[in-house]
């Protein structure tokens, strides 16, 4: 088991300095464009599409905008070796630079970039290039800024400090709609479909402009001088890093033991429950934005709770408890979301009985994180189409050759022309709801958010984030206390964005496919939990405790 020596527990209460101040407000303003342009990206997504794959039909275009999109996840731990690798030799202010410098120009050359109507095929090949360097430049950026921040940080207080990295997530997500709805509401439809779209990548600039002016103010980390002017800085950090048996070790564990679950836990409780109200809940965009963005505005100042408390009781307590809750708790919380955001959808369930007869043979798993797979059995037709309808149904073996039908109730539909709009109709006429049905949760404007249900529905997820902010809160700066100063940035990024970029990035498509493949729409959830799980495991029996450590040394 790794032992890492601490020293004794000494809390300061002093408040902030100018300096840190700034150091903190620089750190959380390249999160925050990390996730705008997150955020911003995905809105979209079909936009973009239309824009720079217009030789195309309608599907394809949105299937390659997506695969772009999910191409910054990809590259992201290829860039955490490249800018790990720098940050431990030249500095962590200038990679600070570089990073938000990339990652800036990237999102704001998008809005200025002539699409494929224009200049063709070289469009969608710059747009992907963008994207390329986006991912590649995320990837040194939140590793940089943890450890700006921790090194920063005074005695006892790192966890506080680096607390409102992650918490800048939410004003994030906020200002991306509110750019979003503000141009929408000023420009009628045709005006933003035309050139629209690119006011909020060109908003990015007012971002990048304040984060290169507060960057750029900035002194270097006192931990990374310390280290260099006693003669301990790294020649080789990768090597070092990923060529010792012990740093080896220590990196599984930051993975294994605390990423993968701030992975997981944060895309369940944000994207995946947004997508779970809108896609899988019927509730309308407008209503799950707005009961989404309250309880992320509610659950924001819980990251830096979680990440003060942990200077005070330790980061692995309150990381494992998150992930204890999350894995026992998961499933009663989404049923119960189920319930009070679509009852007729809740008890249509538990009440009407679906089976899809077919042999397994002609049914796939139904992965497609980017987009481009197509199904075109009979077998997976009747899944997609009664997934997309939110649909509980139960796989029936049949024999080899066998072709496919669904039952309804007792009513058999078998595979042929209109396959789809048949079981469609029959769903319907069983009694599941269609989008916009009247016991579906529904919000007409902000005072609807104080009626019963919608503070049940606020309440659950509300828990959801919290879960996540449990485990994020204290990540940010526990991670940082694992590793020595003259590998820390190159050891901290490759298994973050391991978690992150890969993991955590395949969780949305793994859990489709997962309820696709058994019928119910809960079972994706075990993608999460058994991370959540295996998290706790690791955490509990070698994570070590590190918030007393003096990490100058």
């Amino acid at each position: 088991m790794m032992t890492i020596e601490v020293a004794e527990p000494h809390v300061q209460t002093a408040t902030m300095t100018r300096e840190e101040r700034r150091v903190i407000l620089a750190s959380s303003v390249g999160t925050i464009f990390e996730w705008y342009d997150f955020f911003l990206y995905g809105a979209l997504a079909t936009t973009i599409g239309a824009k720079f794959f217009s030789p195309f039909d309608e599907a394809t275009r949105n299937i390659f905008a997506l695969l772009t999109f999910a191409l910054g996840f990809l590259v992201r731990p290829f860039g955490a070796l490249v800018f790990g690798r720098f940050g431990d030799l030249i500095g962590r202010k200038y990679i600070f630079l570089t990073t938000i410098a990339i990652m800036g120009s990237s999102t704001l050359i998008v809005g200025l970039l002539p699409t494929s109507d224009q200049i063709g095929i070289a469009a969608p090949i710059i747009l992907v290039s963008l994207r390329i360097l986006q991912g590649l430049a995320i990837s040194g950026e939140f590793g940089g800024a943890a450890i700006y921040v921790a090194e920063h940080a005074p005695p006892g207080r790192r966890g506080f400090y680096t607390g409102w990295i992650p918490a800048s997530i939410a004003f994030s997500l906020l200002l991306s709609l509110a750019v979003i709805l503000i141009t929408q509401s000023v420009l009628d439809d045709t005006q933003f479909k035309a050139w629209g779209w690119r006011i909020p990548f060109l908003a990015s600039l007012l971002l990048l402009g304040l984060s290169l002016w507060i960057r750029l103010r900035l002194n270097e980390s006192p931990a990374f001088l310390k280290m260099k002017s006693e003669g301990r800085q790294s020649r080789a950090p990768v090597r070092e890093a990923l060529g010792r048996w012990k740093n080896i070790r220590v990196a599984l564990i930051a993975l294994f033991g605390m990423t993968t679950a701030t992975a997981v836990l944060g895309y369940t409780g944000t994207f995946y429950t947004l997508v779970f109200l809108t896609s899988t809940l019927k509730v309308d965009a407008y209503s799950a934005n707005l009961l989404f963005a309250t309880a992320m505005i509610l659950g924001s100042a819980g990251c830096v709770f979680f990440a003060w408390l942990s200077d005070h009781i330790g980061r692995k307590p309150i990381i494992l408890t998150g992930c204890a809750i999350a894995a026992l708790g998961y499933f009663t919380i989404f049923d119960a979301l189920a319930e009070r955001a679509n009852p007729t959808l809740y008890h249509a369930q538990a009440n009407v009985v679906v089976e899809v007869h077919a042999d397994p043979a002609t049914c796939a798993f139904q992965f497609n994180p980017a987009g481009t797979a197509k199904f075109t059995s009979s077998c997976d037709i009747a899944k997609a189409t009664l997934s997309r309808a939110s649909v509980s149904y139960r796989n029936v073996r049949e024999s080899a050759g066998t072709p496919s039908f669904v039952n309804i109730n007792g009513a058999s539909i078998a595979a042929g022309p209109d396959f789809a709009t048949r079981i469609a109709e029959h769903v319907r006429q069983a009694g599941y709801p269609a989008a916009g049905d009247g016991d579906t949760l529904q919000l007409s404007g902000i005072t609807d958010l104080l009626a019963p249900r919608a503070l049940q529905v606020v309440g659950l997820l509300l828990a959801l984030v919290l879960l996540a902010q449990m485990a994020q809160g204290p990540a940010a700066a526990g991670i940082v206390e694992l590793f020595p100063t003259n590998i820390r940035y190159t050891g901290i990024s490759l298994p973050y964005q391991i978690g992150t970029g890969w993991i955590g990035g395949l969780l949305p498509a793994t859990m489709f496919a997962m309820n696709a493949e058994s019928g119910s729409m809960y079972f994706g959830l075990w993608y999460p939990v058994a991370f959540a799980a295996s998290t706790f495991l690791v955490g509990l029996f070698f994570l070590p405790e590190t918030s007393h450590i003096d990490i100058a040394d």
